[in-house]
């Protein structure tokens, strides 16, 4: 019974030890500022681009080679997901919007090996700074500061629109469903991934669970998470989808990247090192959340949700 209890016990003691730290520094979700905040100082800082690159993603880890690069993993995870979600069937010179672009990571791979044309939107003017300093000249990638609940577009814009771990800081998901499908020509492609929770209505969390989850809210900026069904129906019912939306849990495909984010300060100290004292103590400020990612993940109470639709 106490081997049984005791991963319980000592996350639950871990939770304590870092319970007081996290209220004070807690990145809690109050609107979408508090959203372009967050992200203005995690790329003014340059901690999570030394460390992670150019993607601040989840990587792609095969089932035949988990021992594969990080970044590498990163890169991957773009390349997979353009050929799962059939975007790759698009021609070059095609119309891509990228919701949540980060410094542009996918954006340029989708430019540079696909031949598309990306528009990167970001909430964050910190971003797309950076995304243009990093995107070199040719490439046919353009950057803009714009809210991915209320987008400057015209109606069917796109050929295809492209989403990587941006609607966790949605608080409207159908609002940020709407957006994306209205600017998606007929018959254009939707590929998007996120981070989703289990079902909770269907399977409530337990108090434990529920500890879990609040840290995971409070810590990066999440309003809510939502499950994989919950937000595949939403595209479902959209009524500029065509209806047939498919989704899938990578969990299998992605856990790796929780532990090798923390390694990756290892592997790369001076990284750390050369931005200061600081940024020691930022990148030990996120082990705890990244942790309790993994076990939330790992057990299932967290799902990384791909889903790919037509307009």
């Amino acid at each position: 019974m106490f081997e049984f209890l005791a991963p319980f016990f000592l996350i639950s003691l871990f939770l304590l030890a870092c319970s007081f730290i996290w209220r004070i520094t807690a990145r809690k979700y109050i609107s979408s500022g508090t959203v372009a905040s967050a992200y203005d100082a995690w790329t003014q800082d340059k901690l999570l681009e030394r460390l992670w690159g150019e993607h601040i993603h989840l990587g792609f880890y095969p089932s035949e080679n988990k021992n594969i690069d990080f970044r590498q993993a990163k890169v991957k995870f773009v390349h997979e997901l353009v050929k799962w979600s059939g975007l790759d069937k698009l021609p070059k010179g095609s119309r891509i919007l990228d919701v949540g672009c980060g410094i542009g990571g996918s954006s340029r791979i989708l430019s540079k090996y696909y031949g598309f044309n990306v528009t990167g939107i970001t909430i964050s003017p910190a971003q797309v700074k950076r995304a243009r300093e990093l995107t070199p000249a040719g490439l046919n990638c353009n950057f803009q500061v714009m809210d991915a609940l209320d987008l400057k577009f015209e109606d069917g814009s796109f050929d295809g629109v492209w989403s990587v771990e941006a609607g966790a800081h949605m608080n409207d998901k159908t609002k940020f469903a709407d957006e994306m499908m209205r600017t998606l020509r007929p018959g254009g492609y939707l590929a998007l991934a996120d981070w989703n929770s289990r079902d909770l209505r269907e399977f409530p969390p337990s108090f434990f669970e529920n500890l879990v989850l609040k840290q995971l809210l409070e810590q990066w900026v999440h309003p809510k998470f939502i499950s994989i069904k919950e937000f595949g129906n939403i595209l479902r019912t959209n009524k500029n989808s065509s209806g047939k939306v498919f989704h899938e849990n990578w969990n299998i495909y992605t856990n790796p990247s929780w532990y090798d984010s923390i390694i990756e300060g290892i592997r790369r100290p001076f990284a750390i090192l050369s931005l200061g004292p600081l940024a020691i103590v930022k990148s030990i400020r996120e082990i705890p959340t990244i942790v309790l990612m993994n076990w939330a993940f790992r057990k299932g109470l967290m799902e990384f949700g791909v889903y790919k639709c037509r307009g």
